[in-house]
């Protein structure tokens, strides 16, 4: 089972004949990812890697049946992409794009409120490795042979750490049903509790891994959604333990600006509710392998 993208998912690439675009198009195709078709402005018509290109999102969704989108748009234009994608009717949204202004965020957010809940478009990103349900569909930017398929859902801010919580957790023989980059910006799509939700509702994942960092409120409501609702096991990482206040970490909401925000705060959060917390970065693997142990036993 799997989360958002399966094999089935028909995906279309918005900058589709760009170099990144081509090239992490390829890479889906080869992992066996039903990507039916692209999408640049002014190619319309023709044929790229054996694909058709098409000037709209619109004229994409219409002739190829797509439901999903995955964005290599230069940030300056990536928000207009995003809601020409909500507005074909795009149901998933994976947006690769790093460097996308808050302000254009901001807008992004409020023009995807226009529609109802039901029928809003689910945008992971942007500033995010995307998304990968191994053994079936690739949807982003990520190394799939370190992805083993399984039964542990995988959810993280930092596409690096994802990386390695995945390659670690191949080493003990244990597998993912699938990996969600969020994204590390400010203003970002879906949040962890977004995720943690749908992995709650799937019955192929039996546990999650949350990868969190400084900056930010989103892995404290994410505990606090768990402990009230949450009945699978949680596991999570808080990146940034030694970082000082005030000053950016790589991404650009890994900046602790508020009381909560640290690194120490938020394990403490995490730990109260009852969340399993690996404590460094190399013990991702054996963590998830002791949690699962006890669950057996349990069981």
């Amino acid at each position: 089972m799997s989360i958002l993208l399966n094999k089935n998912t028909r995906i279309i690439v918005q900058g589709f004949t760009g170099k990144i675009g081509s090239f992490h198009a390829e890479e889906m195709r080869h992992y066996g990812t039903n990507v039916v078709g692209g999408v640049t402005p002014g190619k319309g018509g023709r044929t790229h890697l054996g694909l058709p290109v098409f000037n709209t999102v619109k004229g994409a969704v219409q002739e190829t049946g797509a439901e999903a989108s995955i964005v290599f748009v230069p940030p300056p234009f990536a928000a207009d992409s995003i809601m020409e994608a909500a507005d074909a009717g795009i149901r998933l949204c994976v947006c690769i794009t790093d460097g996308i202004p808050s302000q254009d965020m901001i807008r992004v957010k409020r023009y995807m409120r226009r529609y109802r809940f039901e029928e809003r478009m689910t945008l992971i990103g942007p500033n995010c490795a995307g998304m990968i349900t191994p053994g079936e569909a690739l949807m982003g930017i990520m190394p799939d042979s370190i992805y083993l398929p399984g039964r542990i859902g995988i959810v993280g801010r930092s596409g690096t750490l994802g990386y390695e919580a995945a390659s670690q957790m191949k080493s003990y023989g244990i597998g993912v049903s699938t990996s969600v980059g969020i994204g590390g910006d400010p203003i970002n799509g879906s949040s962890f509790k977004d995720m943690l939700e749908l992995f709650e509702q799937d019955p192929g994942t039996d546990a999650v891994l949350m990868i969190g960092e400084i900056g930010g409120p989103q892995e404290a409501e994410a505990a606090l959604w768990a402990r009230d609702h949450m009945k699978k096991p949680l596991i999570a990482y808080i990146a940034g333990l030694s970082a000082p206040k005030g000053r950016r970490m790589g991404h650009a909401g890994a900046i602790i600006s508020a009381f909560g925000e640290s690194a120490q705060e938020k394990v403490e959060i995490l730990k109260n509710a009852g969340v399993t917390i690996v404590p460094t970065p190399s013990s991702f693997g054996e963590t998830v392998s002791e949690v699962l142990s006890l669950m057996n036993k349990a069981a």
